[in-house]
């Protein structure tokens, strides 16, 4: 059997060692060991599960040393040996073996083997005749040692076969990747033609941005794009995968982020069970005409008295929805609600908000914070808070009062023919004065040198509303509203007033809460969020909570607990509160709330800039005025767009420039441009540079699909 089996007499081609003769064996001495050892020169050998040939240039008990046909001399334990030989030359051997392996027929070999170890050499003798050669020999070997889900390897040589249910398992997942296989190559041929298969089709956004690399699909994609030398994206999109470049970033932003889908579980408004007093306020709103979830209201008593009292009203689901209810639960998973241009995402069902917004012509729960000032210096003599009904005499909208609620008209300069004139003057009044004390704390005064900008889709049937998701093919009305106007500043002033307010009574009465504070002003600065009071740089104050948007911010509902909880226990809040300082949870509503935060706010970015460059689109613009930034960065002066324009790389930066369009990507959301001309040699005022930092990006999209692997390893590649 070779140097490692039983039978008869050896071929005088390959020897055995002395103490190993077949059993049985009547051959003569034959000659002397020395003599042996010079006619057997080659042997074959295990390396790290690869078989090598060569001569044998010398060897000791152990080991031997063994040259290989390229000439290079390995060490080989002689434990790895498994067969020598004097005939044929190595290559050759190796050559011939690989061949007759080919040809074993493995059901055959496994129905015909010992069911106890066996050496290949036996094997060959079973398999072949009881005369097997060297090379027959040689190719037993190899086909057992390729053919793990037949028999097991047991041993340097030896072999076991496997279980009948063992074989016909590995049998079945054998079939099963070559029909894998051939599906993958039937993928790749139609993508390679311009057809999108079904299967791709429904995966589209899990292989691009969330890929099981290990999945048909994604390789069929990757396969693909290598044979055609281009973009995944590219491939995708001209097979017919991608159909609307809206669609593709709405759906993609579902997957990402929504994968279970935006619908709400059947719930239940629950009521709320405290006798409230009603607030003897007249209180109004002041929202966009399509905002749906109205949380806050301002009221002003006691004009012309001396002492003024200025209200602001928070509606209060905090009084009804309680930690680890079933609607906090859903709020919990939201954490905001999603903003884009015609559609939004609310955090809580659309039942529950209109239970607890702050609806004209309804007596609503309200966490009231009232300020009383001096109605000729505005300072301010005490703050209460208030749980209570408050009447909302009127929703003020912006988009119909901005142009008749002016600074003349504030300021008496004009005549006020709007609602609320007089409450309003105060409030603006007071908005002036409060910001002015900011920017004292600040070091310096709040600029506001670009506009927001409100996006309006218009369907074909020319509806404007948000009442269903847009398509992508409607036409966009972008308006601008300039930063700063007189109604923004009025709610701005009081919000800031009522955040920065309760932040510092909840760190009063030891209550904890979530924070929101900015070291300083300078570069690179960020916002964090914590649960213990620190100084806002940014806002000029000492402390600032999110507790004015209960029912579109998570957090907000979290401060209004610990709020609520304040307003009835006083002193001995901090045992009544739902979360108690260095509470765990949280810690995990703040990490939580980050995350989604920045993703929902990314989105609006992104759908904001594809609607401003359908806008483009949509007007025939060729050419766009705009201002350098840096690094070939330029901001469009009229339309909230950022963008890479060539030829602006030098430029000094807030240099007016006019850049020509010569391309637009919708699924990119890229916007290609080039220098036209400059439109001045003077810079402009120079905006802040925190302002600059916090530019919207120059494209939206990257993909999690690597051609540079074959779906084993996980890495990041821009479109």
């Amino acid at each position: 059997m070779g140097s490692l089996g039983q039978g008869a007499c050896p071929d005088p081609a390959f020897s055995l060692s002395p103490t190993r003769r077949p059993h049985g064996a009547a051959c003569s001495p034959g000659p002397a060991r020395s003599e042996t050892i010079r006619r057997v020169n080659y042997a074959l050998f295990d390396e790290a599960g690869k078989f090598l040939a060569g001569r044998v240039m010398s060897e000791a008990d152990s080991s031997m040393q063994i040259e290989l046909e390229s000439g290079k001399r390995v060490k080989v334990k002689a434990a790895n040996v498994l067969l020598r030989f004097a005939k044929p030359q190595p290559a050759e051997l190796l050559a011939a073996a690989q061949a007759g392996a080919a040809e074993i027929d493995l059901d055959l070999a496994w129905e015909f083997a010992p069911e106890g170890e066996f050496a290949f050499a036996d094997f060959a003798r079973d398999y072949f005749d009881a005369s097997a050669s060297v090379e027959q020999q040689a190719a037993a070997l190899l086909r057992l040692y390729e053919a793990p889900h037949y028999f097991r390897r047991a041993g340097k040589g030896l072999f076991k076969k496997q279980p009948e249910d063992v074989v016909k398992a590995a049998l079945a997942g054998i079939e099963r990747k070559k029909q894998q296989a051939a599906q993958i190559e039937a993928w790749t041929a139609e993508l390679v033609a311009g057809q999108c298969p079904d299967a791709v089709r429904s995966q589209l956004y899990k292989i691009l941005f969330k890929p099981d690399k290990n999945a048909s699909e994604y390789k069929a994609v990757v396969e693909a794009a290598k044979r055609s030398q281009r973009a995944p994206l590219d491939l995708l999109k001209d097979a017919g995968a991608i159909t609307s470049p809206y669609q593709f970033h709405w759906r993609r932003f579902l997957f990402e982020t929504f994968p279970k889908g935006t619908g709400f579980p059947a719930l239940a408004a629950p009521d709320i069970t405290d006798e409230l007093p009603l607030a003897p306020v007249q209180a109004f709103s002041i929202d966009d005409s399509l905002t749906t979830e109205i949380d806050d209201a301002l009221s002003v008593t006691g004009l012309g008295s001396g002492q003024i009292v200025f209200g602001i009203h928070i509606a209060a689901p905090g009084l009804a929805v309680t930690p680890d209810s079933p609607v906090d639960k859903v709020a919990r998973e939201r954490l905001s609600t999603v903003y884009m241009p015609g559609w939004k995402i609310t955090m809580l069902p659309d039942e529950v908000v209109q239970r607890y917004t702050l609806d004209e012509g309804r007596d609503c729960p309200a966490v009231s914070l009232y300020v009383t000032l001096d109605e000729a210096t505005l300072a301010v003599q005490k703050t209460e808070t208030r749980l209570e009904r408050v009447p909302i005499a009127a929703n003020l909208r912006h988009d119909q009062l901005d142009a008749d609620v002016t600074e003349a008209s504030l300021t008496g300069e004009a005549v006020a023919g709007y609602p609320f004139a007089a409450e309003l003057a105060f409030c603006f009044r007071l908005a002036r004065h409060l910001k002015a004390a900011r920017e004292v704390v600040r070091g310096k005064p709040e600029t506001f040198n670009r506009p927001d900008y409100n996006f309006r889709l218009q369907r074909a049937d020319g509806s404007t509303g948000n009442d269903r998701e847009p398509e992508g093919g409607e036409t966009v009305i972008i308006t601008e509203r300039r930063r700063g106007a007189p109604l923004d500043l009025i709610v701005s002033e009081a919000m800031i007033l009522a955040n920065s307010t309760w932040g510092g009574w909840l760190a009063e009465l030891g209550v904890p809460g979530i924070y929101r504070s900015q070291a300083s002003l300078a570069p690179g600065v960020k916002v964090r969020m914590g649960t213990k009071p620190a100084p806002h740089a940014g806002m000029g104050v000492a402390q600032y909570t999110w507790a004015t948007s209960p029912l579109r911010r998570y957090t907000d509902l979290v401060n209004q607990w610990q709020i609520i909880a304040c307003a009835r226990n006083g002193r001995m809040a901090a045992l009544a509160a739902p979360f108690k300082p260095k509470d765990a949870t949280l810690f995990s509503i703040i990490s939580s709330f980050d995350g989604a935060y920045s993703a929902y706010n990314g989105f609006q970015s992104a759908v904001e800039r594809y609607w401003t460059l359908r806008w483009i689109e949509q007007q025939g613009l060729t050419e766009l005025d705009a201002a350098v930034m840096k690094e070939g960065l330029v901001r469009a002066e009229t339309l909230p767009l950022v963008f890479r324009a060539l030829g602006c790389e030098a430029l000094d930066r807030h240099t007016r420039v006019r850049v020509r369009i010569t391309g637009i990507d919708l699924l990119t959301l890229e916007l290609h441009a080039s220098l036209a001309t400059r439109l001045d040699d003077t810079p402009p005022a120079a905006g802040t540079e925190e302002e600059d930092e916090d530019s919207p990006p120059t494209s939206g999209l990257t993909l999690a699909i690597d051609l540079n692997d074959g779906g084993d390893n996980a890495a990041v590649a821009p479109a």
